[in-house]
């Protein structure tokens, strides 16, 4: 969870700026955490509570993004119209979007889930309760997928062949993309640019810095692209880059979110 909240991070700030700079400070005057963060704590917090009490997962899913979405009405850059409707909403429903937000807040699906289908299973529901557009349920699952791969000890290689037979072809280079890149909320326009930036990366650091280079929806791409780079890098020895990240994204969190990603870290070790 990590890597998706310190990507959340990273691009608060460039959300709308369009920016195509690689070497920028990570962490800018005026970074914070985003809805991305908030609502990946949401499904992690809904997926701990399904595994100890079992039940309708996706009913905590709905309570836990209703919680904390209230608790947390104004967070920077703010909730999407619909979505803030629907956390307001007495009887919530989903509203058949395509957007990202299905895919920012899944990483947790793929780090506590024990096999790829139940990575893929446990997606579908966490997307579905609101983004129930087959695109939106198509990002949520191959981030999640591309997240529990990447922590399983599967290669680069093996997760874009995967990925490219069951989701995206994955078909061009960010050299490419970048030039006419802009914003794009929608999944099946970022989730793939999100998963190339990994895809091409040497290190954690080196991914978030080539996905917030494409000048896209920057926070909720680093959230996509951090997950799953921090779950393969993470997964072959953290470095001290990664270590001094982690730390200086804990700052940015209040206790209670602290407290949901150490239980989901000691559920994944």
């Amino acid at each position: 969870m990590y890597g998706a909240i310190i990507g959340d991070i990273a691009g608060s700030t460039l959300e709308f700026d369009e920016s195509k700079v690689y070497d920028i400070p990570l962490f800018l005057p005026g970074s914070d955490i985003t809805d991305d963060t908030i609502m990946t704590i949401a499904v992690a917090k809904a997926l701990l509570q399904w595994r100890e009490k079992g039940g309708d997962l996706a009913a905590y899913m709905v309570q836990q993004m209703q919680s904390l979405g209230r608790a947390y009405p104004c967070p920077m850059g703010a909730y999407g119209t619909k979505f803030k409707q629907w956390l307001s909403s007495s009887h919530p429903k989903p509203y058949y979007s395509c957007g990202n937000g299905s895919a920012m807040r899944v990483s947790p699906c793929g780090l506590m889930a024990r096999s790829l289908e139940e990575a893929l299973a446990l997606a579908k529901i966490s997307a579905e309760v609101t983004h129930d557009h087959p695109e939106g349920i198509k990002g949520a699952q191959a981030t999640a997928a591309a997240v529990y791969l990447a922590r399983t000890g599967h290669s680069i290689g093996e997760i874009r062949d995967y990925i490219r037979g069951n989701f995206y072809p994955l078909d061009r280079t960010l050299e490419e993309i970048r030039p006419d890149y802009g914003f794009e909320p929608t999944c099946q326009k970022s989730v793939p640019e999100s998963i190339q930036a990994f895809l091409e990366s040497e290190s954690f650091e080196d991914a978030l810095r080539k996905v917030l280079s494409l000048g896209g929806d920057a926070d909720t791409m680093g959230a996509i692209t951090g997950s799953i780079a921090w779950a393969y890098y993470g997964a072959r020895g953290m470095t001290e880059t990664m270590k001094r990240l982690r730390c200086e994204a804990e700052s940015y969190l209040p206790e209670e979110f602290l407290e949901t990603v150490r239980e989901v870290e000691r559920i994944c070790e």
